[in-house]
């Protein structure tokens, strides 16, 4: 997924993957993944993606700072 936010592009194809959490199981309605990924230029990003029932219906980007993005990290060991 690519999108553009404050003129900045943010792409899971081409960015690092850091870390990724999953909550439910494949196919369930309620379950979503969580994908934390770092550009090039060192900037890090969230991709949501999940089931109808799930916060994350609607695939989505979120851009993160450096400190939030450590503290997903450690939030999601």
């Amino acid at each position: 997924m690519k999108k553009i936010i404050c003129k900045v592009e943010y792409d899971t194809d081409t960015a690092q993957l850091v870390a990724k959490h999953a909550v439910g199981t494949f196919g369930d309605p309620a379950g979503y993944e969580e994908r934390l990924y770092k550009t090039e230029g060192g900037k890090y990003f969230l991709y949501m993606v999940g089931g109808p029932e799930s916060a994350y219906a609607t695939e989505s980007i979120k851009r993160m700072s450096a400190p939030n993005a450590e503290k997903w990290l450690e939030e999601n060991k």
